[in-house]
């Protein structure tokens, strides 16, 4: 059992961070054109001072996590300072587009102070509606997987802390466990940056999206912990609100609370952070 939890959740990764791939870095960098084949749809999210991780549902729509969308005020990005870039590599991408509208999970709660409720990990979860679609042809769009089990392997693609000019693939990694609130728990490698980005897993021959990086522990160490959460019905919700015009306006949470996040063999104290 998860008990007496305090959850950080982190602002994007400043700009001014490193940008070269780390020496030794055991993640696999598509430092090229031809290695990028395939995951078009996965882009650097530009946001003011700082950047994050998407990735494309449909021609138009890029997944992401909310906490990315909000600074430091806990105050909401206006759409059109977003920039989504598809498949960047190295100053380039396939194609570039600035946001046009943004929808939020209902439930989730932005932080001044950094730090947030569990339940906001299940409902960290956005959509940003681009200026215009993007053809398939330039990016093929990727689908929800809507069944997660525990011991799944998985891969994580993002532009984390030392390696945002490339996109960096950790092609194994597996769900540690699943918890009764939404949330689940990956050993992959993930760090500052990689807020957003999708957790794929193959379905047939094709990749779907199981999650996205929300939080994690222990960065810099050898036993990083991810967590993100289940997304079929949250983004089932967020395409209607966004489609009608539903959902509602954020409320700002000052700080963090002590709660218990559901059921697991032993027990542990996580600090989650925003990676």
């Amino acid at each position: 059992m998860i008990t007496r939890l305090i959850v950080f959740l982190a602002l994007a990764l400043p700009i001014a961070a490193p940008s070269a791939v780390l020496a030794n870095d055991p993640l696999n960098a598509l430092d090229w054109r031809g290695d990028i084949l395939g995951w078009e749809a996965v882009g650097r999210l530009d946001l003011p001072g700082g950047h994050c991780t998407g990735v494309l549902i449909s021609s138009d729509l890029v997944l992401t996590a909310a906490h990315c969308l909000f600074d430091k005020n806990a105050r909401q990005i206006a759409p059109e300072q977003i920039v989504f870039r598809a498949g960047y590599a190295k100053g380039k991408s396939i194609v570039d587009r600035r946001g046009e509208k943004i929808v939020v999970a209902r439930g989730y709660t932005p932080s001044r102070t950094g730090q947030i409720m569990v339940k906001d990990v299940v409902t960290d979860v956005a959509l940003v509606r681009l200026s215009s679609p993007i053809s398939s042809s330039e990016a093929d769009p990727f689908r929800i997987h809507e069944d997660p089990q525990q011991g799944e392997v998985v891969s994580v693609l993002s532009y984390g802390l030392g390696r945002m000019e490339v996109l960096s693939q950790q092609r194994s990694c597996k769900v540690t466990a699943r918890y009764q609130e939404g949330i689940m728990s990956f050993d992959c490698d993930v760090t500052y940056g990689s807020s957003g980005a999708p957790v794929f897993v193959r379905y047939g021959s094709r990749f779907r999206i199981l999650s996205l990086v929300s939080a994690g522990s222990d960065f810099g160490t050898d036993n990083v912990v991810s967590f993100g959460m289940v997304l079929p019905d949250v983004v089932a919700q967020l395409k209607q609100d966004l489609r009608y015009g539903g959902g509602q306006a954020p409320t700002v949470s000052a700080g963090a609370k002590r709660i218990t996040a559901g059921q697991r063999n032993g027990s542990s104290g996580a600090r989650f952070v925003r990676p």
